[in-house]
């Protein structure tokens, strides 16, 4: 009887241990996903038995002050999105509808939508090969085209800076200002120096997928307080400082809450853990692919140290193997990658607008062509993230 059952225990083990071995091979590794280090609740919770759990209070303020303080400028807004943050940024410099405000081609929608939200045109700039980011040679091509633009919207694309004394020395030559989009690149910097402090005004982005979250929740950024005192005021609906309720502009809802600010302060006290995370990521990405000739890492230029937020790959001509099909072999193992962001120039939505690149073909449409974003996520281990390796140089 005891033979039987220890026949049954043995088994019963064994059963449990292959459901557990299934349970970590069919893991979702993800491409970028929130992670929480402990230290966010102590500030929900502070938050919530002092009862500010509104658009105001001091979590809000603190986390002002404290990522102000980390990107190098004077004043800082949290607001509900970094789309939010984009759209009252336009807004400060004055972007009226029918105005032309240049952006870059490769970049998620976010970032070109609110010049849209304001009636004015996007017209989009091709990429370079060094960064990926908006190409100076096309950037100035436009303003042959264009002399009379708003502002210039660049973007620090997958969290590598772009090429910004080229760039701010054309828009100045222009007298045009520098709206940068730092919403992927918290912590990269420039020659030294903090992507989010350059521009005239500065966003930033919090969502769940990027290097610290709010769950959901934006930043605009400028060394101008009245800009910066003005987007405050548009995001709690435009209130004028009556007894009653009174309107003078058009306002929205764009404040971040407290609680959600709370969760960002927790967050911050491990950016820089993050960011060697995501740069370890990247190398070991690297050294794996080191030996297969068609496969090259997003460039990394030697002027900026970057926040790594995502790892990115292309495929050289002639590739035996598609970009698309690492995406499929990738998915039917439970692996999240995407494509590089399909270009602007290229989204039935903005069909339309121009498109100004400098090289023989467009840089960007190529890298969409032959890119994906790999798995970059804080939470992958090194046994995952060897196993996504040896699906992809399986494959070659």
């Amino acid at each position: 009887m005891s033979e039987a059952k220890d026949e049954i225990e043995k088994t019963n083990t064994v059963f449990l241990f292959a459901i557990v071995g299934d349970m970590i091979m069919n893991k979702r590794i993800m491409l970028s996903s929130a992670e929480q280090n402990g230290t966010e609740m102590s500030y929900i919770r502070e938050a919530f038995e002092t009862n500010w759990i509104t658009a105001t209070g001091p979590n809000v303020d603190a986390f002002e002050r404290e990522v102000a303080d980390l990107v190098g400028v004077e004043h800082a807004a949290a607001l509900s999105s970094g789309t939010a943050a984009l759209h009252l940024a336009l807004k400060t410099l004055g972007v009226q509808p029918g105005d032309k405000v240049f952006c870059s081609d490769v970049t998620f929608a976010a970032s070109c939508n609110p010049i849209v939200y304001e009636n004015a045109i996007p017209v989009f700039i091709d990429s370079e090969p060094h960064s990926w980011n908006i190409c100076p040679k096309a950037l100035e091509k436009a303003f042959d085209k264009y002399p009379n633009v708003k502002a210039v919207v660049v973007v620090h694309l997958y969290g590598t800076p772009a090429k910004l004394d080229e760039i701010i020395e054309i828009c100045n030559s222009h007298k045009v200002p520098v709206l940068e989009d730092a919403a992927e690149s918290l912590g990269s910097r420039y020659k030294g120096q903090q992507t989010g402090s350059f521009g005239e005004v500065g966003v930033l982005s919090f969502n769940g997928n990027k290097i610290i979250t709010t769950s959901s929740g934006g930043m605009l950024l400028s060394d101008d307080i009245e800009k910066v005192k003005k987007a405050r005021f548009w995001s709690t609906q435009a209130r004028d400082p009556a007894r009653h309720y009174q309107h003078s502009e058009l306002g929205y809802n764009y404040r971040l809450s407290n609680i959600c600010a709370g969760v960002g302060r927790g967050q911050l006290n491990t950016l820089n853990s993050r960011i060697s995370k995501k740069t370890s990521i990247y190398k070991m990405y690297k050294e794996a692919f080191a030996g297969i000739d068609c496969i090259r890492m997003n460039p990394i230029p030697d002027y900026c140290t970057p926040n790594h937020w995502l790892s990115c790959m292309t495929l050289e001509e002639g590739s035996p193997v598609t970009a698309i099909e690492i995406i499929e072999c990738l998915e039917e193992e439970n692996i999240e990658s995407r494509p590089i962001w399909k270009p602007m120039s290229m989204q039935p939505f903005y069909s339309a607008n121009d498109f100004i690149f400098a090289s023989d073909t467009p840089i960007g449409r190529d890298l969409f062509a032959r890119g994906l974003c790999l798995p970059s996520d804080t939470k992958m281990t090194l046994d995952e993230q060897s196993r996504v390796c040896d699906l992809i140089v399986g494959l070659f």
